[in-house]
């Protein structure tokens, strides 16, 4: 087997520093990538582990990019650099051509179902391509998934994250959630297919970590990829929300907004307002949260309601996007992956997931509701 050759691509941002620093203390090569060089070989040099470190110039936007990467000669390309509502498939493809597998972090619903149409591709070139290694559907479908065998049907899955206020915050994933706020996208609800609308339908959820939280709808791949995994879901709904309420409920404000066309696209404004935000850094906590929350009829007969919840403490949260695309990597070092492509569904077991995890502030449980 040849030895892991790893170029990370956007390798200093918010989740691929993380994904570095994990992959750094494997005995792999890992490229480290993105527009600044300078960028990437600071970050090289603060790493410290058994693996072999190389920087480079990589900008997904050039026309070079696919004999950039070929020259490279990865066996695995993972892609951090967002948003990737606004995407194409051009480094999937790059990675496909240079033989390599491919690994994203994408969390745009269009695109990570998207990524299907590289299947034949793909599967000619015996490569893997893989889009949506992150919080969804990577985790909450491995979530999903450990726990349908409890179920003789599943008729809901209910989803919503809330990280602390203090927890380091991104551009781009400040511009991608900005995109489908005050939106209508279709989503399952109640048992049948209906038009709602990004950052409304507010609702509040509790946990005893971090008390009571606002969250809001949110358009992400779970909305199309688990009815169509799990046929019997009659509903399926994510949710995610700000922790100080005078910006959860901003953005709600700013949703009408757009929905009644006073404004046309709130992304355009993602610098200024994640520039806003940052003047509250010190308010809230450090603690985000997600649950999901499963329901139906158990093996029993009788209803059953399940809520699965992960508590990341210490500014932690970000670890947990960052973290399938990790699993995976060092999976594929032991075991090649099918050739093919699609979302980040059925790769990985939960348990491994929080396997990886460990060392951080960061438990998970599960509890009958």
């Amino acid at each position: 087997m040849p030895r892991s050759r790893i170029l990370l691509i956007g390798a200093y941002g918010q989740f691929g520093r993380r994904i570095a620093v994990e992959l750094a203390r494997d005995d792999v090569d890992l490229v480290l990538a993105g527009r600044r060089l300078d960028r990437a070989q600071a970050l090289a040099a603060s790493l410290a582990g058994d693996a072999r470190l190389e920087t480079a110039r990589i900008d997904v936007e050039d026309g070079s990019l696919a004999s950039d990467v070929a020259a490279l000669a990865p066996t695995l390309v993972i892609h951090t650099a967002g948003p990737f509502q606004q995407r194409d498939y051009r480094v999937a493809e790059a990675a496909m051509e240079a033989g390599a597998d491919y690994v994203d972090l994408a969390d745009g619903r269009e695109f990570v179902a998207g990524v299907a149409r590289l299947d034949a591709q793909a599967r000619a070139r015996g490569v893997r391509l893989v889009s949506g290694a992150s919080s969804v559907p990577g985790l909450s479908g491995a979530v999903v998934a450990a726990h349908a065998s409890r179920f003789a049907e599943l008729h809901s899955v209910e989803s919503a994250i809330s990280p602390g206020n203090r927890t380091e915050r991104g551009l781009a994933t400040t511009r991608a959630i900005l995109g489908y706020v005050g939106r209508p996208f279709p989503a399952l609800v109640d048992g049948r297919r209906r038009d709602v609308h990004g950052w409304q339908s507010l609702r509040r959820i509790r946990h005893p970590a971090v008390g009571t939280r606002w969250v809001a709808r949110c358009d992400v791949p779970d909305l199309d990829l688990l009815p169509h995994r799990y046929p019997s879901l009659r509903h399926c709904d994510f949710r995610a929300g700000l922790e100080l309420r005078r910006m959860h409920f901003g953005l709600w404000l700013g949703s009408w907004a757009v929905r009644t066309g006073l404004v046309r696209d709130l992304s355009r404004h993602a610098k200024p307002l994640l520039h806003m935000s940052e003047y509250w850094l010190d308010a809230g906590s450090d603690t985000g949260v997600m649950t999901v929350d499963l329901a139906g009829t158990g093996l029993d007969g009788a209803p059953l309601r399940l809520r699965w919840s992960v508590v990341a403490r210490e500014g932690s949260g970000p670890q947990i996007p960052a973290t399938a695309a990790v699993v995976l990597a060092r999976r594929w070092r032991i075991e090649r992956p099918a050739a093919g492509a699609g979302p980040c569904l059925d790769l990985f077991r939960l348990d491994d997931f929080m396997a990886a995890l460990a060392g951080y502030p960061i438990d998970a449980a599960t509890l009958v509701v």
